[in-house]
């Protein structure tokens, strides 16, 4: 089985619904991204590094990264720390970090609500402009930010095996 690196929401953990959902069903790994520090920049630049440690340990097929770890999975792509599939679930980029583009060739399902009031529908929509054709935005009708409605749905499966069987193909 293709190993998974789950990155993390800024107030979720490690055993929240997602890291279990992925746990159970392909065995992801999702390392704690939580930092000493209050400040914004020190909890990024401590989400980065263990995010890049869990690669270099695991060399995972695919990273989700769900809000903060969205963030946190655009700007490892973004400095080349990873560069295959990943799916982003209401990915909190231009908010946490600023990083408003995804590289050129980036393969990635952009997961987004269109009613989430913590993460603009919005900035998902521009951020799935960037980084070439493999880039696509599925929007989750009536969907907040939580969006626990695409592991009941089947919609985060769906994602994930779709990247995996073309990485593998």
């Amino acid at each position: 089985m293709a190993c998974i690196l789950f990155l993390h929401g800024l107030e979720s953990k490690p055993g929240g619904s997602k890291s279990r959902y992925l746990g159970e069903r392909y065995g992801a790994f999702s390392p704690a991204l939580g930092c000493s520090s209050p400040l914004l920049p020190h909890m990024v630049d401590d989400a980065l590094a263990v995010a890049r440690a869990a690669i270099a340990e695991h060399d995972p097929a695919l990273i989700v990264g769900s809000s903060f770890g969205g963030a946190i999975t655009v700007r490892l792509l973004r400095e080349g720390a990873f560069r295959g599939p990943v799916v982003l679930i209401a990915p909190a980029a231009h908010k946490i970090t600023g990083d408003d583009a995804l590289p050129d060739g980036t393969r990635a399902v952009i997961l987004h609500g269109d009613i989430d009031d913590t993460v603009l529908h919005e900035d998902s929509v521009a951020l799935a402009k960037t980084g070439g054709p493999g880039v696509e935005l599925r929007t989750v009708v009536g969907g907040d930010h939580r969006l626990n409605v695409i592991l009941e749905d089947g919609r985060l499966a769906a994602a994930i095996d779709q990247l995996l069987a073309e990485r593998a193909a």
